[in-house]
């Protein structure tokens, strides 16, 4: 099958031959119909790849943390052996795709062949014509939804939970800080939920697009301002 990678040491990308993935317990494997692109969350990926070892570092001190944290444990050896092979590894690309159940796994109840999904999850979903999906992350397609569209689901669902973890009640003012795909999401599903909403991104078209899509006020400058008269201080 083919399969895009990266190698994340020289931030190369790459069209690969790969074995297809067998089907294991509670998981299926599915066909890829639409695999999407995610402009920010991807470029930042590849981006990141392209860099020097210092500028990787400087993008990422978590993972500078993390690897000083192992070194202390288990020595600074065995720690370069394991970023060096991190970093020799190609990685796959993508997380939210929609395809078409070929096999189904033991313990699975629900997908069955021939079913068409939506499916999500970094290592999962990526961009291949075959990929093995944890039943967990898929979810049936309905009925006059195209396989295009169904490959945003790992979107909605991320707007989606950054709501329900904020749990906003009926009436609430909130401020959605970047007005992206995510934002627009974020801006409609808060309506949904009772919410008056302010936008606010630097991109004054986004903040337009914003009001058409039910913000009740949206601004590109000034926020503190903004966000003092529309909450009345």
């Amino acid at each position: 099958m083919k399969q895009i990678t990266q190698h994340y040491r020289t931030g190369e990308l790459s069209l690969k031959d790969l074995p297809a993935p067998a089907p294991r317990s509670g998981g299926v494997v599915v066909a890829t119909r639409a695999s999407l692109v995610s402009a920010g969350t991807e470029k930042l990926m590849t981006d990141l790849a392209k860099a020097s070892l210092a500028g990787k570092a400087m993008a990422r001190p978590d993972l500078v943390r993390q690897v000083l944290d192992k070194a202390k444990r288990e020595g600074v050896v065995s720690t370069i052996e394991t970023v060096r092979s991190k970093l020799d590894n190609p990685v796959s690309l993508g997380y939210s795709c929609a395809g078409t159940v070929t096999e189904v796994g033991a313990h699975v109840q629900g997908p069955k062949v021939g079913d068409r999904v939506a499916c999500a999850g970094a290592g999962y979903a990526s961009h291949a014509e075959y990929n093995y999906i944890p039943k967990n992350l898929c979810v049936p397609v309905p009925e006059g939804v195209d396989d295009e569209s169904a490959s945003f689901v790992t979107v909605g669902a991320i707007a989606l939970q950054g709501v329900r973890q904020a749990e906003p009640t009926l009436g609430e003012r909130v401020v959605v800080m970047g007005l992206g795909l995510l934002g627009q999401l974020t801006v409609q599903l808060l309506k949904a939920n009772g919410c008056r909403v302010l936008g606010f991104d630097p991109i004054a078209s986004k903040c337009d697009l914003a009001l058409t899509l039910g913000a009740d006020a949206a601004c590109s400058t000034g926020l503190i301002e903004a966000a003092e008269a529309f909450t009345e201080g």
